[in-house]
């Protein structure tokens, strides 16, 4: 069984618990950049989106 969750509701989630504990860092900023393109779909969106697919590939294959 796979399960599959939206990078939307993801990146969300991540972004209230950021937000929360008030983390002013480099990865607090690319976790907001990152939900932001995903939620507006604006033109950039194509090229992000294959750049966090591919990270994803990139980091599943790791583990084999």
């Amino acid at each position: 069984m796979t399960l599959t969750i939206s990078a939307v509701l993801l990146f969300g989630i991540a972004s209230v618990i950021a937000v929360k504990a008030r983390a002013a860092n480099a990865g607090g900023a690319v976790l907001l950049f990152l939900f932001g393109f995903f939620t507006a779909g604006t033109g950039a969106y194509g090229p992000i989106h294959d750049l966090v697919a591919s990270f994803a590939r990139f980091l599943s294959q790791l583990g084999n």
